[in-house]
């Protein structure tokens, strides 16, 4: 039977294209700045994110967890979104690795606002409270729908924490479908903040990697950590020429991602399924399951049986559909029609 995978963008596999850059990349020794293909793709997203200098490693989560040990010291305290990846995916990451006291932020749509920054700083002079140090925003936001955050908004928590002496993180995980969503170069969404993180096998396809950037000196003590993390390679370059390969030829697919996306919240909504077209920005889609009057599991376990795969969310009642590079117009028209059958449907809104 065949199978429409919108569990996650992580479930690409390399294109044929990708896996010929892969075969023919030119390597060296990564540890010692060595590899050519590893140092160029370092340079071009250092670029691409408006830092000075990028750091190539296996995954997205330990780039976010060496960017918080970098701004921060043990027992400094890190405001987020409330449901953002670093708070609820990392495993208590920023305790464990950095020391860090986390306080969540309510959020609307995965944001919060400056003034709430502002609200929610220690008085440094009060010496029985943390030092709150770190801000972190996700973009796009994992939990809220692949939600935009606008630049605006960005650039007034900048703002603040400038006022405040206070460091900020950019998760951008999914820089590239924030920038190509809302039309914002990366590089002007980066500049904002102090460090930056960019994955690599969401929606640009890679098998593997993402990187942290930020200015040469924190890089500089990037590498270090990257060592400490257990992030060090060797012949890094066979996975790196796959993070050159989607930076030329998969950014710009994107907005097909997207574009997909959008069809398929639309008829599933004209089928009756429960679907806020208002919440699809960018490649995810949310289904609430309470108006069907059916739980989560049994919900997914409809689906898988009807070939289309969905994935659960944070919330109570509601589940993801995220489109990728795997998946076709043609998957999406056969999902289109697979889902309200399977979960009876089929009324007209």
């Amino acid at each position: 039977m065949r199978f429409i995978d919108l569990r996650s963008d992580t479930a690409t596999r390399p294109t044929p294209g990708m896996r010929e850059a892969i075969a023919r990349a030119e390597v060296g020794d990564e540890q010692k700045r060595e590899d050519p293909t590893v140092n160029e793709l370092e340079r071009r997203v250092a670029a691409l994110v408006g830092q000075e200098e990028a750091v190539f490693l296996p995954t997205a989560t330990m780039a976010n967890q060496i960017a918080l040990r970098l701004l921060s010291e043990p027992g400094d305290e890190l405001l987020a979104d409330a449901w953002s990846h670093l708070f609820i995916n990392e495993l208590g990451g920023p305790a464990a690795h950095s020391g860090l006291v986390m306080r969540p932020l309510e959020s609307t749509d995965g944001r919060f606002s400056a003034e709430q920054v502002r609200g929610a700083v220690w008085d440094r002079r009060d010496t029985h409270r943390p030092i709150t140090r770190l801000v972190s925003i996700e973009n796009t936001n994992n939990s809220a729908g692949g939600r935009i955050w606008p630049l605006g908004e960005i650039e007034a928590v900048a703002g603040a924490c400038r006022d405040l002496d206070l460091r900020l993180h950019l998760d951008g995980a999914r820089l590239m479908n924030a920038s190509v969503g809302s039309g914002v170069p990366a590089d002007e969404i980066g500049r904002c903040f102090d460090t930056v993180t960019l994955c690599l096998s969401k929606g640009l396809g890679c098998p593997l990697g993402a990187l942290v950037a930020g200015s040469t000196e924190r890089m500089e003590k990037a590498r270090r950590l990257k060592h400490l993390f257990g992030g060090a390679m060797r012949q890094a370059g066979i996975v790196a020429a796959a993070g050159v390969y989607a930076l030329d030829h998969h950014v710009v697919l994107l907005a097909d991602d997207h574009a997909r996306a959008l069809r398929l919240a639309e008829g599933w909504h004209a089928a009756g399924l429960p679907v806020d077209l208002e919440q699809v920005e960018t490649n995810f889609v949310q289904l609430d399951v309470e108006p069907l009057g059916l739980g989560k599991w049994d919900v997914l376990a409809a689906l898988k049986e009807a070939g289309v795969g969905l994935s659960n969310t944070v919330h109570p009642t509601r589940l993801r559909a995220v489109t990728h590079l795997d998946v076709s117009d043609e998957d999406i028209e056969a999902a289109i029609e697979l889902a309200p059958a399977a979960l009876g449907a089929r009324a007209a809104v």
